[in-house]
């Protein structure tokens, strides 16, 4: 028990002698982080950061180069990602496990020959694509090519345009009368400057404001006017529908209002050579895509017809005889149920 005792007393003693220590060791160290009130500053660390005068916010502002007055310059172009007017980025190696070298080289067949004297009947129609609806999707695909050029039917548009010598057309009619340069397609593309004249009561001096309409984006290229022309050959006794032109339509706002806005006519058959060597994306399977020529010839899209060149003497679009919407869709449905029977009532079974 006296072992116990005696025991019990030096552990004790010796947790307390611990402690003492330990705290110490705490004031010690303490006492040699405390800092001099008396130094000078001359033992300060070197890394304490030196306080700078406040700089005056007017300062910071950007210098304006030359007259505030300065239209933009006329060089500024439409430009997206990946641009239009900026170099495309080609793949410096083979970017698909397959060789795919042979796909520019591909032509598109030629058309049967069509003569006047065998054509019985034909009518002229304009349709409408809509690229928001499911089957047009591959209207829309933002994705890359080999060439690095966006793959938008738009952006294939102005490709054929700008790389193989496609004449473009002016908007104001479709029949191919007033063609476009190059640069003025550029400038349909990116909209047109609006000039304003501003009268000066000081001076009395007129000054013209140049603004700059919204651009376009290729996003907002999603319609596309097709003019065609349905015939009927009695020579092959069937019904050929040949595809004339196609025309993009871009959205303008208008005093608060989205009004559709044609920027330029292409002739179809001068289009042909371009469309097939380029492939229509499709999102089931990449190795069985079909190219932009196939799809239009195989008729792979939907449609609403506009306009008919059939009991419409004044050459007006449905729109201008029809108001309510529905009806104008139902009347281009009749009028193709109205070519289909004309094709089957020639035959007798």
């Amino acid at each position: 028990m006296k072992k116990l005792l005696v025991g019990g007393f030096a552990l004790a003693a010796m947790v307390t002698v611990l402690h003492v220590n330990a705290q110490s060791g705490y004031r010690k160290s303490q006492t040699q982080q405390k800092p001099n009130t008396a130094d000078t500053g001359k033992n300060k660390p070197a890394t304490q950061p030196v306080q700078q005068p406040a700089a005056n916010p007017a300062s910071t502002q950007p210098q304006a180069v030359g007259n505030a007055n300065t239209a933009p310059a006329a060089t500024v172009r439409y430009d997206t990602t990946g641009g239009f007017d900026t170099k495309a980025e080609i793949s410096l190696r083979n970017n698909s496990a397959v060789d795919r070298s042979q796909v520019k080289d591909r032509k598109p067949l030629e058309y049967e020959h069509l003569r006047d004297d065998d054509n019985l009947w034909s009518e002229f129609l304009w349709r409408e694509i809509d690229a928001r609806e499911k089957i047009n999707q591959s209207f829309m695909y933002p994705g890359k090519d080999q060439n690095g050029e966006d793959q938008r039917f738009y952006s294939v548009l102005l490709q054929a345009i700008k790389n193989d010598s496609v004449t473009a057309f002016a908007p104001e009619n479709d029949r191919f009368t007033k063609p476009l340069t190059m640069e003025k397609v550029m400038d349909l593309s990116a909209g047109i400057n609006d000039t304003v004249e501003v009268p000066d009561p000081v001076t009395n001096t007129v000054e013209k404001i140049i603004t700059k309409k919204p651009r376009f984006s290729p996003d907002s290229v999603y319609t596309f006017r097709i003019k065609e022309q349905v015939i009927f050959d009695k020579e092959a006794s069937r019904l050929f529908t040949r595809i004339i032109g196609i025309a993009p339509i871009a959205k303008e706002v208008v005093a608060g209002k989205s009004v559709p806005r044609l920027l330029f006519w292409v002739y179809y058959p001068d289009l042909r050579k371009t469309l097939a060597k380029v492939d229509v994306y499709n999102p089931k399977n990449f190795s069985s895509r079909m190219t932009w020529e196939e799809l239009f010839e195989g008729r792979y899209f939907s449609s609403y017809i506009i306009k008919s060149s059939a009991n419409n003497p004044g050459d007006k679009y449905l729109n201008a005889m029809i108001k309510d919407p529905l009806f104008r869709l139902l009347e281009g449905e009749n009028i193709k149920t109205r070519i289909f029977n004309w094709e089957q009532d020639l035959w007798q079974y």
